[in-house]
């Protein structure tokens, strides 16, 4: 233990008041807690600070653009308002009457306290990136560097349940747009009958998300933490927050599955999760997530939906947050409090950085 565990300081995150994980035991400090906790407390700290996150969000032309969102409007509540809870790989309750079997759990949900039975105010899924990859370490200029991003199923899952909950009084009127493409195919689990309808798969989600546009919402929050280079060193402007919405993440697989490959690919096969949950939910107003994504694997594992490389998300986060993230390495001793990082696991690659770099906390 370092000297710092024994400051008046408790353990802990900032602005993380009120959660299911207590910050001063080392339990709460394990494989994959951090990757979820630290983004949260970085969140906070920038509305501390007055520095809205980035918000990517897809335009009518399907386009990317990028806005700025409050992190009061993300979470739904100011990040210091004694009520808001959190409440870390949690499923969100006001989808479970659409859905047949198990909610997916988000990786965070926040809660208002206040309320009687501390009412889901939004869900997260939360991947923290690091600036640049493998696939763009190389590059001389650091405006093309970009961060992987590993897509979780339940992302996907996640998507659907927001388009079918603007539905679940329209049933009929959504079932006259998928019913175009999906009554044709006989049989979902057939690679070479489903993939030729791929060009009209995606039209059909696009012209669902056209026509819902104003309702898209924030779903991934994507911290990022930037290095030099390839050393294992954190630059100086290192940390930056970006969130995508709901309908924004969608191009990130359904841009790549118009790119034709002999194989039938991830981002494919996610263009046909999503269409398949949305065109259940119009038949049967329930999703059975389960049963889409454990039959409709196309010989691929589905551990993961897809994953795009820095050099793919490069152009649709490229910003001046990208290249110079807003937040400095030395705020990592205000994000981590009272000497929690002695808790941190150094087989991982950012805590293993954050405890090599003793000066951090000096």
């Amino acid at each position: 233990m370092t000297t710092n565990m024994t400051t008046n300081i408790k353990p802990g995150l900032f602005g993380i008041k009120n959660s299911n994980r207590d910050f001063s035991l080392p339990e709460s400090w394990g494989k994959n807690q951090f990757n979820n906790s630290f983004p949260i407390a970085l969140t906070c700290y920038m509305a501390s600070k007055k520095v809205d996150p980035i918000y990517l969000v897809l335009e009518e032309d399907l386009s990317i653009t990028h806005q700025l969102i409050t992190v009061e409007k993300l979470f739904g509540l100011p990040y210091d308002d004694n009520n808001l809870f959190f409440s870390f790989e949690e499923s969100f309750t006001p989808y479970a009457d659409l859905v047949i079997g198990p909610l997916p759990r988000a990786d965070l949900v926040t809660r208002n306290s206040a309320t009687k039975n501390k009412d889901c105010l939004a869900a997260f899924e939360i991947k923290l990136t690091a600036l640049p990859d493998n696939s763009t370490c190389e590059v001389d200029d650091d405006n093309f560097y970009g961060c992987e991003i590993v897509v979780r199923p339940d992302t996907i899952v996640y998507i659907a349940l927001a388009i079918a909950k603007l539905y679940i009084n329209k049933k009929e009127e959504l079932k006259a747009i998928t019913s175009l493409t999906c009554s044709k195919i006989n049989g979902w689990e057939d690679a070479e009958s489903v993939r030729p309808n791929m060009p009209n798969f995606i039209q059909t989600i696009d012209t669902i998300i056209k026509t819902n546009i104003q309702s898209q919402t924030p779903l991934l929050l994507q911290p990022i933490w930037k290095t030099q280079g390839k050393k294992g060193i954190l630059s100086k402007e290192c940390f930056d927050m970006f969130i995508w919405s709901d309908f924004a993440i969608t191009r990130l697989f359904i841009d790549q599955a118009t790119n034709k490959t002999s194989a039938f690919t991830r981002m494919e096969r996610a263009v046909v999760w999503l269409i398949k949950m949305l065109d259940d939910f119009a038949n049967s107003g329930k999703i059975n997530a389960d049963l889409v994504t454990s039959q409709l694997t196309y010989n691929t594992r589905n551990d993961k939906a897809f994953a795009v490389s820095g050099k793919i998300t490069n152009p649709y986060m490229k910003s001046s947050s990208l290249t110079k993230p807003r937040i400095s390495k030395y705020a990592v001793k205000e994000i981590i409090l009272g000497g929690a990082q002695d808790y941190l696991s150094p087989e991982r690659r950012l805590d293993a950085i954050i405890l090599n770099s003793p000066n951090l906390f000096d």
